[in-house]
């Protein structure tokens, strides 16, 4: 099946439990594509985890929750040895990050220790337990969310562990006509709940696969080059943004141009990234807000010409 009609119908799925801006989940989609990891952040009642199962529920693979708590340990998250006394052996219990969609709920409610259990998954697609390495199954895709409020209890993400996240997003809140839509659409039903997958892991498998494909021409490559320096060069950034962003810049923006039905990317996809790869990245003084440095930086280097190839 074409690539893109797979992508338009886990879309479709997904609208069918939230009511979202096609951006935003176009955004989840170019993670996907990349095996990436997204991080919500917004107020409770958004509608967070709701799409986070709505996008597990629309592709036919294994999908577990972690609910974060500050006593959570990194065994609860990764598996732990136990001795079998009838085997006479010890044996490897897998934990929940042995799944392709995770969802790490309020992730930032988790211990340092416990969210640390997470860098060589996310990141390596592996999970190292006594000495001995164990490979996660392919895709593997996690999905965290957090509340900006009710910081009591919670313990902040640090630097390296945001950095892992392709794409840090937030859902903001509807319209009128659109809360009428959702009030409507949950009075008698909890749609997420009935979602059936539209796709499979050989789907999502091959989407990525395909990403190989997609043309980032000298021009396009050089641009994003120019951003990642400028963050690096700006007074208002106290800490720029890492090569892995630059990396992740281009690869989100090869999954754009695939949702688009492009076989190259264009300036526009790589404007249409830099906040959501970018923002949580860098670290700016208090004078200002990460996202509008980023958009100053952004219309402070001129675009190259539309290419397809160099």
């Amino acid at each position: 099946m074409d690539n893109n009609i797979i992508l338009d119908k886990i879309r479709a799925n997904i609208n069918l439990a939230v009511k979202l801006p096609d951006e935003l989940i176009d955004n989840i989609l170019i993670c996907l594509c990349n095996s990436g990891h997204v991080l919500l952040e917004d107020m409770p009642g958004t509608g967070k985890t709701t799409l986070a199962k709505a996008v597990a529920n629309s592709i036919d693979v294994s999908f577990k929750r972690i609910q974060c708590v500050p006593d959570i340990l990194p065994s609860d998250i990764t598996g732990i040895n136990y001795f079998n006394q009838k085997e006479n052996e010890f044996v490897f219990r897998k934990g929940p990050i042995f799944a392709n969609i995770i969802l790490a709920d309020e992730i930032n409610r988790a211990s340092p220790r416990s969210q640390s259990a997470l860098l060589e998954c996310m990141e390596e697609k592996q999970v190292t337990v006594d000495n001995r390495t164990y490979i996660l199954d392919l895709p593997f895709m996690v999905i965290a969310t957090q509340n900006p409020i009710e910081t009591r209890g919670t313990f902040p993400l640090p630097e390296a562990q945001l950095d892992r996240f392709m794409v840090k997003l937030s859902l903001g809140y509807p319209g009128k006509e659109t809360e009428g839509e959702i009030i409507e659409m949950n009075l008698n039903k909890i749609p997420v709940k009935e979602l059936k997958p539209v796709a499979d892991s050989a789907d999502i498998l091959n989407i990525q696969k395909n990403l190989g494909n997609i043309i980032l021409s000298r021009p396009i490559r050089d641009y994003i080059i120019e951003i990642i320096q400028s963050t690096r060069e700006n007074n208002n950034i106290i800490i720029g943004a890492s090569p892995r962003a630059g990396i992740a810049l281009a690869k989100s923006a090869c999954a754009r141009a695939l949702i688009k039905n492009r076989n190259y990317v264009i300036p526009d996809d790589i404007k249409a990234l830099v906040v959501p790869v970018l923002a949580h990245r860098i670290i700016s003084d208090s004078s200002q807000n990460a996202a509008l440095i980023l958009e100053n930086i952004i219309d402070n280097i001129p675009a190259p010409v539309n290419e397809k190839a160099e």
